[in-house]
């Protein structure tokens, strides 16, 4: 350990946490008092940015609609009339929806700054190797993060919201969408595609606590080609291939980049698994 993390007693480790705590909650107390007061309104994140999906003007579906021709079905994306039409059914809601969006915004983009906290944090008990490597590991994980949140935001929500909200197992049942369902879809689609996004620092993690190698990722390798597969199809169920793909390859990209980051075998793994590639054993 570094010099300054000896001369520090348990009591001075309490209050540098108590001071990352509090500077990391008023971080979030004022950016989510930012994005209340910009939440309502015409020019509002609201109606623009949160209920951006719900119309066909969505830059994702523009996206889909400009290589229409080379795609027939993408046809579908070019209909500027398509609305998703939203209720709300109880008294709080809409006020309530407008505090939690507000939090949950202000922690998205507070992030980066919380990461620099925890950094701030860790750093004394760090060798100064360790301090250089555990840099760049938390820029790592937050750039990831903010690249799934904008994967769930741009393809992975517009995409699963578009087929559910169209799909009819009988046409004299309205569609309309409660406000709660909505913004629990939002939410948790998007939070889970930034923590997806995050597979290869915590492969790396469980791979420097030897939990994990990348023989693992060789032997599972087709396994996972499935899994992904279905993972993918359960995100986007429209069917069509060039959805699918769109969300396959981005998943597949991640199991590739979490092997490349992880330790190699062990020697006598790899020679198991180059015999099992080959169809033979070695001999007793």
């Amino acid at each position: 350990m570094s010099q300054q993390q000896d001369e520090m007693s348990f009591w001075d480790h309490l209050e540098e946490l108590r001071w990352t705590l509090f500077r990391s909650i008023f971080a979030l107390f004022i950016l989510a008092i930012a994005f209340f007061a910009f939440m309502r309104g015409d020019g509002g994140i609201f109606p623009n940015v949160i209920m951006g999906p719900t119309r066909g003007d969505f830059l994702t579906y523009r996206l889909f609609c400009s290589v229409a021709s080379s795609f027939s079905f993408l046809s579908e994306f070019c209909n500027t009339d398509f609305r998703i039409e939203i209720i709300n059914i109880k008294l709080a809601t809409q006020f309530f929806t407008h505090m939690t969006t507000s939090f949950w915004l202000a922690l998205v983009c507070a992030f980066p700054y919380l990461m620099f906290e925890v950094w701030k944090f860790i750093r004394p008990a760090l060798y100064e190797n360790e301090k250089k490597n555990v840099r760049w590991v938390f820029l790592f994980g937050t750039g990831m993060f903010f690249i799934g949140c904008a994967v769930g935001y741009f393809l992975v929500f517009p995409m699963t919201l578009r087929f559910l909200a169209t799909y009819e197992i009988y046409d004299a049942i309205n569609e309309q969408v409660s406000l709660d369902s909505y913004m629990d879809n939002f939410l948790m689609l998007i939070f889970i595609m930034g923590i997806i996004f995050e597979m290869p620092l915590l492969s790396w993690l469980m791979s420097k606590l030897g939990l994990l190698h990348r023989g693992f990722f060789n032997r599972y390798r087709r396994h996972a080609v499935v899994v992904l597969l279905i993972l993918a199809a359960l995100i986007t169920p429209s069917g069509d291939p060039f959805t699918l793909s769109l969300v396959f390859v981005p998943l597949y990209a991640l199991y590739e980049l979490s092997a490349f980051f992880v330790k190699p075998a062990p020697k006598e793994e790899d020679d198991d698994e180059a015999y099992e590639a080959a169809g033979a054993y070695p001999s007793e």
